[in-house]
This record gives C-alpha cells, sequence and structure tokens, in this order.
C-alpha cells in the first residue's frame, strides 16, 4: 500500500463572486475571509478524503480549498491509500449508511481489522507532516478511523460526514456502531442535514454545513450555447458536424482549457442537437438507481414524448474507492443491449473521459445546459449536488423527495420532486410533463437558479467553516 497522495490546490481571489452576490453578502464573504487569514496565520488546515476523482465530494473540496488559498489560509488535501480490501469495506459502510445492503458482506471483526490497519497506518502517515498547531478536516467514513492517532497530536480534528439516510434502520444503526468509537474523539462532528446527525454524538459538537457548489468551476461557468454544442460535438455527445466555435473553457487557475477527449457512448444512434434531452449525471451506482432510470424513461417518458435519456457517468476505470462501478455499468449496457431497436435509438449510456478533471467538468455542464429536463432519480443520497448544479444552470429537475435533495427544491416552484424513488410512472409523468409544457419548465429553471443564489454557493460553507474553526484554534 502507498502511502498519502498529496493533491494539488490552486489559489483562487474570493473577488470573482461580487458579481454573483449581493453587497451585503459579498461584504459579509470578505470579512470573514480577513478574519480566516488571522486565524490560520503560521498553521496549515489540512482536508483528508478516500478520492480526489469523481463523485460531488472531491470536486467540492477542491473548489473550496481554492478559494480558501486565495483568502491567505494554508490549505492542503491528502488522499488516503488503501488495498482492495479496504475500499470493499468502505463501500460496505457507505451502502449501509444509506440504508442498502450492498455487497451483503458484515461489518464483523474481520472488517474492523482491515479497516483498522489502513485508516491507522494513514494516520500515522499524516501526523508525520504535521505541526503542532496545525488542524485537521477529514471528510466521510473512509477516514474516521485515523481521529484517534490524530487526537493525540493534540490538534483539532474535525469530521465531516457528507452521507445519511432520513430514516435510519438496522442496517445504517450497524454503520453507526461499527464508527461511533473513532468519530467520538473527533472536536467537532459536521452534517449536512439534523436528519443526519446520529444518535449519542455530542449535541455541542455538532454543527450543520449544507454542501455547496462553485458558480465558476468548470462544472458550473456559463457557457455560450455556440460552445456548449462544440463541447458536445468534439466529445462525441451530439452530432452536429464541423463546430462554429472552440470547445474551450476556463479552468479553475483561469488559464484556457479545451475539450478533446471523446467519451465512450452505448447507444443506437448519435444524438442531435434538435432532439429533446432528458438527463442524469450520476455515478454507477445502484443507490443513483441506473436501471430505474432507463426503465421508467422507456415505459413512461418515451411512448409520450420526442426526447432522448442521455445517463451520464464517469469511466469506471478511474474511480478507484467505489469497487462495484464496473458491475452497475455492465448491468446498464445489459438492459440497454435488450431494448427495442427503436427505444435503443432514444438513449445514450455515457461514460465520460477522466483523465483531465476539469475536462470532464466541462462536458458535464455541457450536457446539463443542453438538457431539457435534469432527473436525479436515486434511491438514497447524502444531498445531491447534482441538483443544484443543474439549478444552477436554470434547469427544471425532477427528483426523488429523498435526503438533502428536498432541501434544494421548493415542490413545485423550483423543480419537482416524486415521493416514492420506486414509482416510476410517477417520475415518467413528472418528466413528460416538463417536456412538453415548455413554458412551465423554463420558469421552474429561473427558480431553481435563484434558489441555489441564495442558499447554495461556496461562499457560504467557506462562511461556515471559518466560524467552526474560530471555536476550536487557539485564540490570536
Amino acid at each position: 500500500m502507498s502511502g498519502l497522495t498529496s493533491v494539488p490546490i490552486a489559489s483562487i481571489p474570493l473577488q470573482r463572486f461580487e458579481s454573483v452576490l449581493d453587497r451585503q453578502t459579498y461584504g459579509a464573504v470578505l470579512e470573514h475571509a480577513r478574519w480566516a487569514r488571522e486565524l490560520f496565520a503560521g498553521r496549515a488546515l489540512w482536508n483528508v478524503n478516500s478520492t480526489a476523482r469523481g463523485g460531488g465530494v472531491a470536486e467540492m473540496v477542491q473548489s473550496l480549498l481554492a478559494y480558501a488559498r486565495g483568502q491567505g489560509v494554508d490549505a492542503r488535501w491528502e488522499v488516503i491509500a488503501g488495498d482492495p480490501a479496504f475500499f470493499v469495506v468502505t463501500k460496505r459502510l457507505h451502502n449501509h449508511l444509506h440504508g442498502n445492503a450492498g455487497d451483503g458482506g458484515r461489518l464483523d471483526g474481520a472488517a474492523r481489522e482491515v479497516y483498522e490497519e489502513t485508516t491507522r497506518a494513514n494516520a500515522e502517515a499524516l501526523a508525520e507532516r504535521m505541526a503542532s498547531d496545525d488542524a485537521v478536516l477529514l471528510h466521510d467514513p473512509q477516514t474516521a478511523g485515523m481521529i484517534p492517532v490524530l487526537k493525540q497530536l493534540g490538534v483539532p480534528v474535525v469530521w465531516r460526514c457528507h452521507v445519511g439516510l432520513d430514516r435510519p434502520h438496522e442496517l445504517t444503526a450497524g454503520a453507526w456502531d461499527f464508527l461511533r468509537g473513532y468519530v467520538r474523539q473527533a472536536d467537532a462532528y459536521v452534517f449536512s442535514r439534523p436528519q443526519y446527525v446520529w444518535d449519542e454524538l455530542d449535541r455541542d459538537r455538532t454543527v450543520l454545513i449544507p454542501p455547496s457548489i462553485d458558480a465558476f468551476s468548470a462544472k458550473n461557468q456559463d457557457l455560450a450555447e455556440d460552445t456548449v454544442h462544440a463541447i458536445l460535438d468534439v466529445a462525441g455527445l451530439q452530432e452536429d458536424g464541423a463546430a462554429r466555435t472552440e470547445a474551450s473553457f476556463t479552468r479553475i487557475d483561469g488559464s484556457p482549457g479545451r475539450v478533446e477527449r471523446r467519451a465512450e457512448i452505448d447507444e443506437g444512434r448519435p444524438l442531435r442537437s434538435t432532439d429533446p434531452v432528458v438527463l442524469q449525471v450520476s455515478r454507477w451506482d445502484r443507490l443513483k438507481d441506473p436501471l430505474g432510470v432507463l426503465t421508467g424513461f422507456v415505459r413512461h417518458v418515451l411512448p409520450h414524448t420526442d426526447a432522448h435519456l442521455v445517463y451520464a457517468g464517469p469511466s469506471v476505470e478511474a474511480v478507484a474507492d467505489d469497487p462495484e462501478g464496473r458491475q452497475v455499468l455492465d448491468e446498464a449496457r445489459e438492459l440497454f443491449a435488450g431494448l427495442p431497436a427503436a427505444a435503443r435509438e432514444r438513449v445514450h449510456l455515457v461514460s465520460l473521459p477522466m483523465t483531465d478533471l476539469e475536462e470532464n467538468a466541462a462536458m458535464v455542464n455541457a450536457l446539463q445546459r443542453r438538457a431539457d429536463v435534469v432527473v436525479q432519480k436515486s434511491i438514497a443520497e447524502g444531498f445531491g449536488l447534482t441538483v443544484a448544479e443543474a439549478m444552477w444552470k436554470s434547469r427544471p429537475v425532477v427528483a426523488s423527495r429523498i435526503g438533502g435533495i428536498q432541501d434544494q427544491i421548493e415542490h413545485p416552484r423550483s423543480g419537482l420532486l416524486v415521493d416514492d424513488p420506486a414509482d416510476l410512472a410517477a417520475y415518467g409523468r413528472a418528466v413528460t410533463d416538463l417536456v412538453r409544457d415548455a413554458p412551465r419548465a423554463v420558469g421552474i429553471g429561473g427558480e431553481a437558479r435563484r434558489r441555489v443564489a441564495d442558499q447554495y454557493l461556496g461562499t457560504r460553507s467557506l462562511v461556515q467553516y471559518t466560524e467552526l474553526f474560530a471555536r476550536l484554534l487557539p485564540g490570536r
């Protein structure tokens, strides 16, 4: 097993938010930036998670740390190392926290031995790099086992849980029992929603910080319509012929980027620029329900509209901490292959290249802006930032009424919520209604963008984390 991997972080000034925030909010953000510079002067803030590639957590960490650096904080990012056996256990924990049996394996003594051996080794490697007045922010179940070792250094340790379930049951309780002994040793625990806070945790140490998006990242920055079509054309996601402009975007450090790689696609025919599009962007994960998305579309949307379904996920080879990804993608491909030829012409299973993460993000951006309706028909979600991403682009969203999705969408004003994720007919009706009623879809999209601007931009998270660490670090 190799050691920790340091992830490069850009440095981005907060001043770019002046164009999207009102004057009072912008002023408060700059004041907190000054406070953070004073608080962390001479200190490093170490962030640790299990992957820098794929998934909303990695993307959010990348942006927030870049803005922290831009305001003068020595923010650092480390990715833990682990063998396949470790990631099988942590995927099991992830599934159980969502109330899903996953691979059917147990969180027993053998699983704990694998887990503790790996987390202890990573914690000891991090401890060698840290100074006595630094601080640590650990992310998700993969890192909780590091807490006991790091606490021996006497540094503030915060554990951030990005997953949860509205109505916990036996599987969830078992995962809590597995992790609670580590987590309770942290100085603070951060959850996305009050419903996700575990039993028997100290409420005085508990902080609620919803996830957020970066309005200026490659995934969310404004793109001209011609650029959207150029990116889709170059990536093989749409057949338009010669692009009229460059497939370009701006990287997180301000430098120019260009989409050059092609996606891997299973489809009956290429998507055309005139085809209405229903889109879900998700990892190849059963909790995202790609088979339900596909089946519900074919049964309940396809017969009533001329829309096409695009399900886009990351290349499974690039997501090291999700050993089930290949299997789920294969299941989706098998379902696709069994469809009638006419249905296959209206379905597109897309695996996006991950060699260049910002190029990947630009492809997602273009797909979301191209979509007429975005769906997130997950079975379980910690928060579901793909919803906020689509809402920021003024897309109407149809999503399951679960987890943090129901915090983001005010049904039916800024999106449509389906009460039961297993109700394919209800999902299909909601999508069909929006595809067939363009004025309503546009109105919902406009309300969606306003909702994200008020509640889910990264500046709000930066303010909340500054306030948290101000409580934990010795005063200056």
